[in-house]
């Protein structure tokens, strides 16, 4: 069985991990669990992604699938997209042999094929208005995620999907999405981790409708957007854990599972 683990939220905070994820990662590959990292995040690369994860003690080298790499694979060779986002999207345009139009400066009168938008720090009024514009005049509009909220140490903020409706409402164009819980990326964890698996993440509306996408198991961890006060919400989860740690290595005062093959608690969380 796979394990598809979120990163924002359940492995780390910003730059910050979180107690017990490695520890509980490590005691699921010792079971002889596969263990795959998916993230809506597409800024960075995925050789970053998998850096900063060994930098927290983590191995995860072939194992990390971003919602860039989803969106690369809605581009076709040799088409020209305007990028707003990060180096993770213009890497995942180039490696399909497109070619990444910058956003910021786009040349004068250029024609793309394609935008393509991610989260992105430095986006601002005239990456908005490149974007639109060539919007109107035919291109496709992609987004590698559409959620709205980004987790950090010290709150939520304006993630991918406040970016991308900012595009939407300005065009009156829906993005084609292919970040989780969207059919892309879906694909691309099967080819991964088979059939059958668990997806481990913090926010129910997108990791949850994930893993009901794949037909696998969803646990949710309250260590990132999601909160016990919000409780219950939809998806419904199958398990609810403090953090990945309880999840995994299990807390009976804490109201966890166990590892693989234990007895998860009821849907919701409530124990008998």
């Amino acid at each position: 069985m796979g394990w598809v683990l979120d990163l924002d939220g359940v492995v780390w905070l910003g730059d910050q991990p979180i107690d017990g994820a490695a520890a509980a990662i490590r005691a699921l590959r010792d079971a002889g669990e596969r263990v795959v990292f998916v993230t809506n995040m597409s800024y960075g690369r995925v050789a970053d992604v998998v850096g900063k994860l060994a930098g927290m003690g983590i191995a995860a080298e072939g194992d990390v699938v971003t919602s860039a790499s989803a969106a690369g694979a809605l581009v076709q060779p040799g088409e020209r997209v305007l990028v707003c986002g990060g180096p993770g999207l213009v890497e995942a345009v180039e490696s399909r042999g497109a070619l990444a139009v910058p956003a910021a400066e786009p040349p004068p009168g250029a024609v793309v094929d394609a935008v393509l938008v991610g989260y992105d720090p430095a986006f601002d009024y005239a990456r908005m208005t490149a974007a639109a514009t060539a919007v109107r005049r035919g291109a496709r509009l992609i987004a590698s995620n559409d959620d709205a909220t980004y987790p950090t140490p010290q709150g939520p903020i304006p993630g991918g999907g406040a970016i991308l409706a900012s595009i939407e409402r300005a065009t009156g164009v829906t993005a084609t999405v292919a970040g989780k819980p969207h059919p892309p990326i879906c694909e691309l964890v099967r080819q991964h981790v088979g059939g059958e698996g668990t997806v481990v993440g913090d926010r129910p509306e997108t990791d949850g409708r994930f893993a009901r996408a794949l037909g696998f198991r969803f646990a949710l961890v309250l260590s990132g957007v999601t909160t016990e006060e919000q409780l219950p919400v939809q998806a419904s989860p199958d398990v609810i854990a403090r953090d990945l740690a309880c999840l995994v290595l299990g807390d009976a005062d804490r109201g966890t599972a166990g590892l693989p093959g234990t007895d998860p608690l009821p849907r919701g969380g409530a124990r008998s």
